[in-house]
């Protein structure tokens, strides 16, 4: 089994200080010839502890190599697993997206599973290195170009799944296609929540347009987990500290993801919602195809790509 993983934000693996973008690891099992590219939020990245002892090959993208290497040192000290890699990802840059994936096509031959999982929230209002809102730019259009990289190597592969990690929070979210960066008026809670709709509505349109293929294309709410990912909001900290004891782990956080990723019986499942691995109930905007397309068509304009 081959897999790889990115990851956006990770922070506190064991005692260490992390900020990591991407974990690619490749699994040597029963299974078969596996590659699966998983984006992972702080906190879940104990999810695939289970994944390293099998004898997984892992290559941990990241904008800080620093911190990287030492996440690695310490994965391969604890697991025993040698083939444990850094590289070099940003999701709030473009460019460092496509050398990414020029680098990963020319040196894996496989691609199975593709979970994007890596976010930002509640940022003060600032803008990704090509301009886009920061909501928008990392949650949304990093992974929206990165599947695009990486999608006729996953259909070369099938079959092989997409996950992508939404939140409950897009039952608050809103296309708002006049303002998508928020130059009108920014709120940074409803900017996450916009980014975590348009995570649904890639996903409803991706499995819409990969159905014969043998790719799957799946969203899911990890939970509310301790994690960093609140940082940039003094109050958020302090209630995830009071209510610490009401939040998921990491390694609960995780379940869904690795779930949706590898579970048996979602073979064929395509274009739902998940949460604590089970179906999920959509909000209405969630649901509405025709904005489901049009943010395709904005997002390929966006990026400067043509995606059929």
């Amino acid at each position: 089994m081959k897999m790889l993983c990115t990851a956006d934000g990770l922070r506190g693996l064991g005692k260490m200080p992390v900020s990591l973008y991407c974990v690619c690891m490749r699994l040597g099992n029963a299974l078969g010839p596996l590659l699966c590219a998983l984006v992972i939020p702080v906190s879940s990245y104990f999810g695939i502890h289970a994944f390293w002892v099998t004898g997984a090959r892992v290559i941990v993208a990241c904008r800080d190599i620093r911190k990287a290497e030492a996440a690695a040192s310490e994965i391969r000290a604890e697991t025993g697993n040698q083939e444990v890699i850094v590289k070099r990802l940003d999701l709030a840059d473009t460019k460092s997206i496509q050398e990414f994936a020029e680098k990963l096509l020319a040196e894996e031959k496989e691609l199975h599973i593709l979970i994007n999982n890596a976010g930002v929230m509640l940022c003060p209002y600032s803008r990704t290195a090509d301009g886009f809102e920061m909501h928008l730019g990392v949650n949304h259009l990093g992974h929206f170009l990165l599947t695009f990289l990486l999608l006729e190597r996953l259909k070369q592969s099938a079959p092989a799944r997409i996950v992508n990690v939404s939140s409950l929070a897009h039952h608050g979210g809103r296309i708002r296609f006049h303002d998508l960066h928020g130059e009108k008026c920014y709120n940074r809670g409803l900017a996450y929540c916009h980014s975590k709709l348009a995570n649904v509505l890639f996903t409803r349109e991706l499995a819409r347009r990969l159905q014969g293929t043998k790719v799957t294309a799946n969203a899911l709410h990890p939970g509310s987990v301790h994690s960093e990912l609140v940082r940039h909001s003094f109050v958020m900290t302090w209630l995830w500290k009071i209510f610490s004891f009401f939040l998921k782990t990491p390694w609960e956080g995780a379940q869904t993801s690795i779930y949706c990723a590898v579970a048996e019986e979602l073979d064929s499942v395509t274009g739902q919602y998940f949460s604590d691995c089970q179906p999920a109930y959509v909000s209405p905007w969630g649901r509405d195809d025709e904005t489901a397309k049009k943010l395709w068509n904005v997002s390929c304009e966006l990026l400067g790509i043509h995606w059929d």
